[in-house]
């Protein structure tokens, strides 16, 4: 169960009187497991839904979108859209994420392949071990298993 699912229970033992003296003050619930920094959260949630929107668009090497897409042109795009500008290549993106570990990473943050020390792929974490990403020539924007472990892990914010 995640814990947005979770949000009817805890509402439940939390009582309605006090879900409706939170609202009237102008407050926020806190979800435990939920992320901590709503406005980065809220902004990779709103990529990672682009990203997802754009699911069957043709990878075209440098295409940036609407329709067309490179794996960093789709997450240009997406973060674009959720309002956060991102720069051009996967690499120039890697150094303008907050460098995250794999244990901290979650859904809507974006997800570097490299070789040694150079970037060269990135997706948008989805949760689960899988990415919504442009592939490569020849196949189309799609969700799909992380398949190597040579990951690197960035917060846009």
């Amino acid at each position: 169960m995640t814990a947005l699912n979770r949000v009817p229970s805890l509402m439940a033992r939390a009582g309605t009187a006090s879900a409706l003296t939170i609202a009237a003050v102008g407050g926020s619930i806190v979800i435990p497991g939920v992320a901590s920094d709503a406005s980065a959260a809220t902004m990779g949630t709103k990529a990672l839904q682009v990203a997802a929107s754009k699911k069957g668009s043709p990878y075209r090497w440098g295409a940036t979108g609407p329709n067309r897409f490179d794996c960093s042109g789709l997450t240009l795009y997406s973060f674009k859209k959720a309002g956060k500008k991102l720069p051009r290549t996967a690499a120039q993106q890697y150094n303008k994420t907050r460098h995250i570990s794999a244990g901290n990473r979650r859904a809507g943050d974006l997800v570097f392949f490299h070789s040694g020390s150079s970037v060269y792929h990135v997706g948008i974490y989805a949760g689960k071990g899988k990415i919504w990403h442009a592939p490569k020539t020849g196949d189309v924007v799609k969700l799909q298993k992380i398949w190597t472990r040579s990951v690197w892990y960035g917060r846009v914010s």
